[in-house]
This record gives structure tokens, C-alpha cells and sequence, in this order.
């Protein structure tokens, strides 16, 4: 699933996947680990399940704005997966256990969908092509990043 738009990598954690999984599934605590989201918070009585919705925070350098997103994959100790404003963008974490039994393999995974390419397409206009690659680039750095950051929140 690596090509132009989209990206995914992974990293050991020393630790089950269900307490892997208790941990990203839980999105009021994306501002640990995310470079670019601050915080989230999930809608009043949602958590983390299918059709559940939440609203992101983000924070960069030049600008702040907040995302809608809802839970299109949870299940418990496997995958946790939402899109952003409608779909335009898909964000997940997949867990496996480790073949030596020693943790689990958590996989970040990205996918910016036509749609949401359309979309800042249409927004920025002659800026858009410019826009998308910022976009593209933030996953590339953000993912590896924030993986680092959940391994040490796992890990402590």
C-alpha cells in the first residue's frame, strides 16, 4: 500500500496487541504521539467503535484547523481504522503478534483518497498541487514519527 498517496510502516512494540490496540484506539490520546494533531476528542457517549465520530484538533506551524472523522474499523487486539470529512482521507493501525512472541507489529497505514485530493483541489485552486504534496510529505514524516512516540508510550 506504498504509492503516491498512500504510505504505511511499522514498528515493534513490546507489548500485546490488545494493550497495543487499548492504546491508539483510544483517540483523546493522539496528541502523545501525533506531530500534527494536538488532541481529539470523540462525541458525547462514542469511544471506540464502528460509526463512533470524533473531532481533531491540529496544529502547525502556519495554520490550525479541526477534522471530523468516524471509526470504520475497531476491532479489539487487530485494527483500528477511521476516515477523515467524509472519507476524503483513511488513517489506521493494524497489529500483529511478533513471530518470536515478543510483542506486536503495529502498522500505521495512509491512504489520501481522490476525493480528498479533489477537494484541496478545489479549495486552494492554483495551490492545490502544492498543497497535496505538503499533505503527502507530513504522512511520510508524521507516520514513522508518531510510531516512535506510541513505542515509547508503550514502552515508557
Amino acid at each position: 500500500m506504498s504509492g503516491e498517496y498512500t504510505h504505511r510502516e511499522s514498528v515493534s512494540v513490546a507489548a500485546t496487541p490488545q494493550a497495543v490496540y487499548d492504546v491508539v484506539s483510544d483517540v483523546t490520546r493522539t496528541g502523545e504521539w501525533s506531530p500534527v494533531c494536538a488532541r481529539c476528542e470523540w462525541d458525547a457517549g462514542d469511544g471506540p467503535w464502528v460509526g463512533a465520530h470524533f473531532t481533531g484538533f491540529n496544529v502547525k506551524p502556519d495554520r490550525e484547523w479541526q477534522t471530523r472523522s468516524e471509526v470504520v474499523v475497531a476491532e479489539p487486539g487487530r485494527a483500528f481504522a477511521w476516515e477523515v470529512n467524509g472519507g476524503l482521507v483513511r488513517w489506521g493501525y493494524e497489529l500483529e503478534p511478533e513471530a518470536d512472541g515478543a510483542g506486536t507489529r503495529l502498522t500505521e497505514t495512509w491512504e489520501f483518497r481522490p476525493a480528498g485530493r479533489d477537494f484541496i483541489r478545489d479549495k486552494y485552486g492554483d495551490d492545490g498541487e502544492h498543497q497535496i504534496a505538503v499533505r503527502v510529505q507530513d504522512a511520510r514524516t508524521g507516520i514513522p514519527a508518531g510510531l516512535a512516540r506510541i513505542k515509547q508510550v508503550l514502552e515508557g
